[in-house]
């Protein structure tokens, strides 16, 4: 919460007026304006709206009502008389608009250079490039202009200049957010997406933004309290890639040194690698040309000649060709599913390094490509991701990294993200758990469903959340069957360290079908009071190892590792 409207709306005035940076913009609301709005929120007091007095900026392809929406291109624009979805749910929860931010024009490029109205200054370097499309939008909040942006994101366009501009960026799940009243590139991919100081404000304006929306017809249905924070997990298994040939020296540092806070597993990237390559040479930039038909047909001098020539690109794609990609999209797709079903999340560089201005002067067109290494594939195989600050590199330069999970995860993400950033970061405030939910149910977990280990899959993929370690009471006895425990109360006994998970109840038969006899559910008696739990037929015990001396499952597991 801000100290109220007034204040916030006088401060980012103040912080506008300092970074003297036009090219942020491509429409203000004026200063008389702005304030008058402000003060009339202040008078209106909070009445219990989450980002009561937050200062928000929209990338200019978003529509505000009576604000010129440009797509980065001057004879484009139109004026709405009403606002996106994304952006009206704002200004309801209590946000300030400030104003329409500049971007690569039509949402093309990871670069933010592509636009008639300037080139926003990269707040480490000026000589370096503010990332795009959504230049303006990060820079607003990289140079503490605004609480919030609106960005958008196709190919990379809600992380890339977050990276650059050392903040957060938030790319949901596509059809999460409405897309009414926005500008598509690839209409199939596109999202808007969210730029914050931290992951726990980016998840709070992606709670107020989300929804189904039946105009949209990309919308979709929002699986019940997938946003709900979760703990960071006790030992999540984070999948990671060989990244050393594909980034600058500094990237590729701070990027394991980030990796270092996890237990680990490298996975084979070239399959993503390639399916990234066809965002631009392959199908979808036809996608981009039919968004952009009437004008690529018939006023292609109102565009900025680099993106006219990509999108004039997409008229010479053959329909055969992309029937070879959708499959290939269908076989990389299956390849998340099955990575997800071993880890909680991808661990990735943002991008893989920050090209200069005169880089990019030279060739306008490959170090773009370059930046989308490790963006590309997202939106293609329906991910979702949080780009967090991985420290500044030797070269004075913010480095950034992302996590990735399938569709739907960005509640579990975000304690990943948050684990990051506050490593990294100083005085970023620790993120609170959402408590258990009147439609959750905790689940008191002792063996190979706890984080990190292989069947963990099954409980996120009914949308779990890790809650907290917990132990029994000390009335338990644990043994080994196989590659599960089974645990069973008995006298004498001892406290066994285990998981409390919360899963929407309607999925606690989906996971009790999945385990076999001689386990299933019961009351545990935990240290806080009694869980729904893992227990097992006491019967089916008899004759097993018993290893209730170890204390848990992971003990165990530790302790064969060293014989």
């Amino acid at each position: 919460m801000t100290a109220g409207p007034l204040k916030a709306a006088r401060a980012a005035l103040a912080a506008d007026a300092a970074a003297a940076d036009p090219a942020i913009w491509i429409t203000r609301v004026p200063n008389a304006a702005f304030l008058a709005a402000a003060r009339a929120l202040q008078a209106e007091g909070p009445q219990g709206r989450p980002l009561w007095g937050r200062i928000v900026a929209v990338k200019d392809n978003i529509d505000v009502a009576g604000l010129p929406t440009t797509a980065g291109c001057p004879e484009y624009a139109y004026t709405p008389d009403r606002s996106s979805p994304a952006v009206q749910r704002l200004l309801d929860a209590g946000a300030l608009v400030l104003g329409k931010t500049n971007l690569d024009q039509f949402a093309t490029g990871l670069v933010g250079v592509r636009s008639p109205y300037g080139v926003p200054r990269n707040v480490f370097s000026p000589a370096h490039v503010p990332g795009g499309s959504s230049s303006g939008s990060a820079i607003a909040v990289a140079a503490g202009i605004v609480d919030i942006a609106l960005g958008t994101d196709t190919a990379g366009s809600g992380r890339v200049p977050a990276a650059f501009g050392n903040i957060v960026g938030l790319k949901p799940t596509i059809g999460s957010i409405p897309a009414t009243g926005m500008v598509p590139a690839c209409r199939s991919v596109d999202t808007i997406s969210i730029f914050a100081g931290t992951v726990d404000l980016a998840l709070t304006v992606q709670h107020v933004i989300a929804g189904y929306d039946a105009t949209d017809p990309y919308s979709r249905p929002l699986p019940q309290g997938y946003l709900r924070r979760a703990a960071m997990p006790a030992a999540p298994r984070i999948a990671i890639a060989d990244v050393a040939s594909l980034c600058a020296p500094e990237v590729t540092r701070l990027y394991h040194r980030a990796a270092g806070l996890f237990t680990t597993e490298a996975i084979d990237l070239a399959p993503f690698l390639a399916l990234a390559r066809l965002l631009y040479d392959g199908p979808w930039v036809a996608e981009r040309t039919a968004s952009l038909r009437c004008v690529v047909t018939d006023r292609p001098e109102i565009m900025h000649p680099v993106t006219r020539a990509i999108v004039e690109g997409g008229f010479t794609r053959a329909t055969v060709d992309a029937f070879d990609a959708f499959h290939q999209l269908a076989q990389v797709r299956r390849l998340a599913t099955n990575i997800f079903a071993r880890h909680e999340a991808v661990l990735l560089p943002t991008a893989p390094f920050c090209p200069t201005l005169a880089e990019l002067a030279a060739d306008p067109i490959g170090p773009n490509a370059r930046l989308g290494t490790f963006t590309n594939f997202v939106n293609l195989c329906d991910l979702a991701a949080i780009a967090v600050p991985a420290g500044i590199g030797a070269d004075g330069l913010p480095v950034g990294v992302t996590v990735l999970g399938p569709a739907w995860s960005e509640g579990r993400l975000a304690a990943i993200a948050e684990h990051i950033h506050r490593a990294f970061t100083a005085d970023i405030p620790a993120m609170p758990t959402d408590p258990l939910a009147a439609d959750e149910t905790a689940l008191f977990c002792i063996g190979a469903h706890m984080s990190g280990l292989p069947l963990n899959g099954q409980i996120t993929a009914l949308g779990g959340r890790f809650l907290r370690a917990a132990a029994t009471l000390p009335e338990y006895r644990l043994h080994a069957l196989g590659p599960r425990p089974g645990l069973a109360r008995a006298t004498p006994g001892a406290a066994i360290a285990g998981e409390v998970w919360a899963l929407p109840t309607a999925a606690i038969g989906a996971l009790l079908a999945q385990v076999p006899p001689p386990l299933g559910f019961g009351t545990v008696a935990l240290d806080d009071g009694p869980c729904l739990g893992f227990l097992a037929e006491t019967a089916a015990l008899a004759g097993t190892p018993d290893i209730t001396a170890h204390g848990g499952w992971r003990a165990w597991l530790a302790a064969k590792d060293l014989t």
